[in-house]
């Protein structure tokens, strides 16, 4: 079953962002509390487990992570809050592509995250600049996907702070369970900082959009227009992202979560009219159990991503 499906006869969730949020968070700090619908818990944990996994592997590839997940799971997860708005974002824009996919042709995808990491440079290598940009979002966005299709959160896009203290958590977590090999426990630290340093060097959706909006220059209107005409949505929310200088995630959430009303002052960088909205407000109008956020909203999230 996918983790996506919207399951019929359950209690609608809460309408405003910042309830979702809490719920959320509330959720992942004691998820067998039973609080989400089954559609959110299903997508929300998903994607966290599989953002925990990865981050495990990068500290230490013995670390087994269904034995750190199922402790976690039971006790609930550390930094729950931080962890809460990402996952929610990255859920509720892959509801939104999904939807849209089920709708109409959506944008080709490379085959898998392994491919995109060999083909990648030798298809970039023969492609003009703009070419070689766009298609450095296409490969960023491949790699928020595990291989079976399901949405990550791809070690690249975590904010430093937060991915570094996921690391220290299971670092922690780590360290009960070798606690009584000196030498092992020692490593964790090199581990720690090995890990941190080479996150800092990798680039995500956020600076591929960044390339590609600097690429585009002027006509980052024309290119924003078509990536709405296609329904490429993270195309479209790395321009936006890009143009406001905020984080990827941030601009996925303020849209998926924003009136018809704000949507024009959204796009405002991107000088994009009214007309070249409507199918942005069309598609976000059908999306199910969609939750409503404010101005006030959106600083508390980035308020907890920043904490």
């Amino acid at each position: 079953m996918s983790e996506s499906l919207f399951s019929p006869g359950i209690d609608p969730p809460s309408p405003t962002l910042a309830a979702r949020l809490r719920e959320l968070a509330d959720y992942l700090a004691a998820p067998k509390a039973g609080r989400l619908t089954e559609e959110q818990r299903a997508l929300s944990l998903g994607i966290a487990r599989r953002m925990v996994a990865e981050v495990a592997a990068r500290l230490d590839p013995s670390v087994d992570p269904a034995a750190l997940w199922n402790e976690w799971l039971g006790g609930g997860l550390p930094s729950a809050t931080r962890l809460a708005g990402i996952c929610f974002a990255r859920a509720e824009e892959h509801r939104w592509r999904e939807q849209s996919a089920q709708r109409g042709s959506p944008p080709p995808l490379l085959a898998d995250p392994a491919a995109a990491n060999d083909e990648g440079p030798a298809v970039e290598d023969a492609l003009p600049d703009l070419d070689r940009a766009y298609l450095a979002v296409q490969i960023a966005d491949r790699r928020r996907f595990d291989a079976l299709g399901n949405p990550a959160i791809a070690i690249a896009d975590l904010d430093s702070e937060i991915f570094r203290t996921l690391l220290l958590d299971i670092a922690a977590w780590r360290l009960a369970e070798v606690s009584k090999d000196a030498k092992r426990a020692a490593a964790l630290g090199d581990a720690v900082r090995a890990a941190t340093e080479r996150q800092a060097k990798e680039s995500g959706i956020e600076d591929a959009g960044g390339a590609y909006y600097a690429a585009l220059g002027a006509d980052a209107t024309d290119a924003a227009a078509a990536a709405i005409a296609r329904h490429d949505w993270p195309v479209l929310i790395a321009l936006a992202a890009a143009a406001h200088r905020r984080s990827y995630d941030g601009m996925a959430l303020a849209l998926l979560t924003a009136e018809s009303a704000a949507l024009p002052s959204l796009f405002a960088p991107l000088r994009l009219d009214n007309m070249a909205l409507a199918p942005i407000e069309a598609s976000l109008a059908m999306l199910p159990a969609r939750a409503v956020g404010s101005a006030d909203d959106m600083k508390s999230y980035d308020a907890d991503r920043a904490r």
